[in-house]
């Protein structure tokens, strides 16, 4: 609940009042980008409520000696400097009092690297938008280095939204951002702690856990790591449901990936946030240490990666929160080749297929056999890929299916916005295949 004085109960209480604000955004591909460490709180109930990750920036301001809360300049991840001259003139602060705070600052933002992400890579930003949460903002110098950081990183736009604001300052950031929002922006404006009726700081470990917490949970739903034991091999993945999932959507990774490759990952959260499960998996895992798994060996073993992944099949179909859950396969390069091979095995329950970058000529010979709708996703650059495809469509006779071209992409789509596009065709391919939640067991298991 908000005091009454025009302020915030404490920065949970901001973040859902902040909320508010930003409900247009709710369904664009966002990841809520919060500045530790009182950002962070802020950032969970916004994140929480638009349904989109979140992730941390670190950014350290450069205080003013003897007034550390008054920001002359501000540091960011990737090199990012910005320097408030006017500030640094009124304190009548010189270049090595300067240089000696920001030292002090880069060893802090080292330190708060390695103990906030705990291992975690960042989320992807290239292509996305990327929403810069604070609890509020004085100066704006750390704001600021955010956002220029998030331009670097490759974000297609960029919005900062903060509780409290100073007014002087919206036109200043608006140059940085490409949109500004806030709750307060008043005119008399002595520090952010003055709107809160609790302003306690937050602590490394209260950001960790929310972190943590964000992390397990997903955007829209819950994420757990899984083991799948099949006869000879147990298969690691990480499976979210968003409530009420439609369909449950397989994501399989190409020859040298897995769960954690960041493009996999991206596609992931692209899916999920639309409100379908999927599933990350490692196939290629040896049975014993004497197979070898390099694109020589078991990565390039069709016939054995498709029998896995028609077991996989059977493991969603007896676990309660995916009982009964439409099934769709996503893959990628030589996972498109698995995908396609499982999914033309008569009794297979896969109901659409994506393939990204896809190798589809590694299954020729089970092209025919395929019954679910397929989408062919290509990199207009990959062209080698590209001529496998447009050969594999003649062999695709027993189903629907459509090329679609990515601009500029090569196979890996690391061209700025290309993964964000293939995504988004995947997302629609899958929606259209499935379009509404079923009944039942899947939204009961869905209420965990």
């Amino acid at each position: 609940m908000s005091v009454d004085n025009g302020s915030f109960a404490d920065r949970r209480d901001a973040g859902r009042q902040l909320a508010a604000r930003l409900r247009h955004l709710r369904g664009h591909d966002i990841v809520v980008v919060a500045l530790p460490r009182g950002g962070v709180p802020v950032g969970f109930e916004v994140a929480r409520a638009l349904g989109a990750p979140l992730d941390v920036l670190l950014v350290r301001k450069i205080g003013v000696p003897r007034q550390p809360e008054l920001a002359m300049g501000a540091i960011a991840e990737g090199g990012i400097r910005v320097v408030n001259d006017e500030t640094v003139w009124l304190a009548q602060v010189d270049q090595a009092q300067f240089a000696q705070v920001e030292a002090e600052e880069l060893a802090e933002l080292e330190r708060r690297g390695q103990l906030f992400r705990q291992g975690r890579p960042r989320i992807g930003l290239s292509g996305r938008m990327a929403l810069v949460v604070d609890d509020g903002i004085a100066t704006g110098a750390t704001a600021r280095a955010a956002c220029r950081a998030l331009r670097a990183a490759g974000a297609q736009r960029i919005v900062l939204a903060t509780p409290v604001i100073a007014h002087d300052r919206v036109d200043q950031l608006r140059a940085d951002a490409d949109e500004v929002i806030w709750v307060h922006a008043p005119q008399e404006f002595v520090g952010v702690g003055q709107f809160y009726a609790d302003f306690t700081q937050t602590s490394d470990e209260e950001v960790v856990a929310l972190l943590r917490q964000a992390s397990t949970t997903g955007p829209s739903g819950w994420a757990t790591d899984v083991e799948i034991t099949l006869a000879d091999v147990r298969l690691p993945g990480r499976l979210a449901l968003p409530p009420s999932p439609r369909a449950v959507v397989v994501l399989v990774p190409g020859s040298g990936s897995g769960r954690d490759s960041p493009r996999g990952r991206y596609v992931a959260e692209v899916l999920t946030a639309a409100g379908l499960a999927t599933l990350l998996l490692d196939l290629a895992v040896p049975a014993s240490p004497a197979l070898p798994s390099t694109p020589q060996g078991l990565d390039f073993d069709l016939a054995l990666l498709a029998g896995r992944l028609t077991a996989v099949e059977a493991w969603l179909a007896a676990r309660p929160e995916t009982a009964g859950l439409p099934l769709g396969l996503f893959g990628a390069s030589t996972g498109a080749a698995v995908a396609l091979a499982a999914a033309a095995e008569p009794a297979s329950r896969v109901r659409a297929i994506v393939s990204r970058g896809g190798r589809p000529d590694l299954a020729w010979t089970r092209l025919s056999a395929v019954r679910a709708p397929t989408l062919l996703i290509v990199g207009e650059q990959d062209t080698r890929v590209l001529e496998s495809n447009r050969w594999a469509r003649q062999r695709l006779t027993g189903c629907v299916h459509r090329l679609d071209l990515v601009p500029t992409a090569t196979h890996l789509f690391s061209e700025p916005g290309t993964l964000a596009q293939a995504a988004r065709l995947a997302r629609d391919w899958f929606l259209d295949a499935f379009p509404d939640a079923p009944d039942g067991e899947a939204e009961a298991g869905a209420d965990r």
